[in-house]
């Protein structure tokens, strides 16, 4: 099941690793949808999270860094896709990948790769705050 958003108004993030793998996330309305893998083939992960299990971390307005997240949640797994911009420096140097954290701990983070688009409606989108 390729968690390709129907449309881009689904597109909650999407981007491509230094790898040429995909991370990418969906709204599907009732769900949240996360998957990756190299574009044009079945994900090597795919998620379908009930959108009341889902939650976000939007930035509140304080610090350098503008951060949002997307988790979503797979038994004692999370997967956390983020987007962060400096916002004090000229380049705007922006960091955006997935972490996956097991039992609280993270255990790997993917970052996109820094030479390709980046797709990102995290801000904003309507979930409950990440604890």
């Amino acid at each position: 099941a390729q968690a390709q958003c129907l449309s881009e108004k689904s597109t909650v993030f999407q981007c491509l690793t230094s790898k040429g793998k995909q991370i990418e996330v969906c709204d599907g309305g009732k769900t949240i949808d996360y998957s990756f893998g190299k574009p044009g083939s079945a994900p090597e992960l795919a998620i379908r999270a009930k959108r009341d299990d889902a939650s976000t971390y939007q930035w509140q307005g304080m610090g350098s860094a503008m951060t949002y997240s997307v988790d979503i949640p797979n038994g004692n797994t999370t997967y956390s896709v983020f987007w962060s911009a400096d916002r004090m420096s000229e380049a705007h140097a922006i960091s955006a990948g997935v972490s996956v954290v097991v039992s609280g701990k993270t255990v790997a983070t993917v970052n996109c790769a820094a030479n390709k688009p980046i797709t990102q409606q995290i801000e904003g989108i309507e979930l409950k705050p990440t604890e």
